[in-house]
């Protein structure tokens, strides 16, 4: 019986240094196996106090342990309590809670949010959050240690880490004026033509003409300058096109 739970207890305790370094914290949800003690088994969340709630002994604080060191506390618990002689327990993280991030700007619930242990995109965290506000941009800054990434919502390659904070800005827009059906500021989409942006505007008027078209675009030293664009052009973030009369 004793190389059965010597056997056993290699099996348990052996598991890849990586998962033993990963510490839980308060929020994550366990499952606690002790070795031919099924009414002991347990599933339970890791509360405030970075404790869970065990048959027998009571609340057993694990947070800030990897699974392994957690394991043995419990296992210390049942020993000194006189419940058990010699108990074999294992635990294993069920879901993952206590890594969070910031989501800011413009999305429909600013706050924090706990990364799901299967997913850390960027567009998941987002869609936690109620998703991105008309006017905000589906590229976001990711503020990690104090460095910003730019990064798009849809990129899955980017991975999220516990402390983030997620920057929902404004998305550029431009300007379209004159001639044009609807004037106004409107989204400026990535690699936008003067073409492209006439048309969010509902086209040029009968009286407009593509041939007679200024755009004002703000340069280095906040100079602005004015010169003819044409349709093939592309505009920039706070650029403003004026559609002229065509000559008659």
């Amino acid at each position: 019986m004793k190389r059965v739970l010597v056997a056993l207890a290699v099996l348990l305790f052996s598991v890849p240094a990586m998962a033993q370094s990963e510490k839980l914290g308060v929020g994550d949800a366990v499952r606690v196996v002790v070795f031919q003690q099924p009414d002991l088994t347990t599933e339970a969340r890791i509360n405030d106090a970075g404790s869970i709630v065990m048959p027998l002994v009571g609340e057993v604080k694990i947070a800030g342990q990897s699974p392994g060191q957690a394991a043995t506390r419990i296992a210390t618990a049942y020993k000194e309590g006189k419940f058990l002689r010699n108990p074999q327990v294992s635990i294993a993280r069920t879901t993952l809670r206590s890594q969070q991030v910031s989501v800011l700007g413009l999305v429909a619930k600013p706050g924090r949010y706990a990364l799901d242990d299967k997913s850390f995109n960027v567009s998941d965290v987002i869609a936690a959050a109620g998703g991105i506000q008309p006017a905000g941009s589906e590229t976001v800054t990711v503020l990690r240690k104090g460095k910003p990434t730019r990064v798009n919502i849809l990129e899955k390659a980017f991975a999220l880490q516990n402390g983030d904070t997620i920057n929902v800005e404004r998305a550029p827009v431009f300007y379209i004026y004159g001639e044009v059906a609807r004037s106004g500021a409107y989204r400026l989409e990535e690699k936008m033509t003067v073409m492209q942006a006439i048309a969010a505007g509902g086209g040029i008027t009968p009286r407009g003409s593509d041939r007679r078209m200024k755009l004002r675009r703000t340069g280095e030293g906040g100079k602005v300058i004015e010169r003819d664009v044409s349709l093939h052009d592309v505009v920039k973030a706070d650029d403003v096109i004026y559609v002229k009369e065509a000559l008659f």
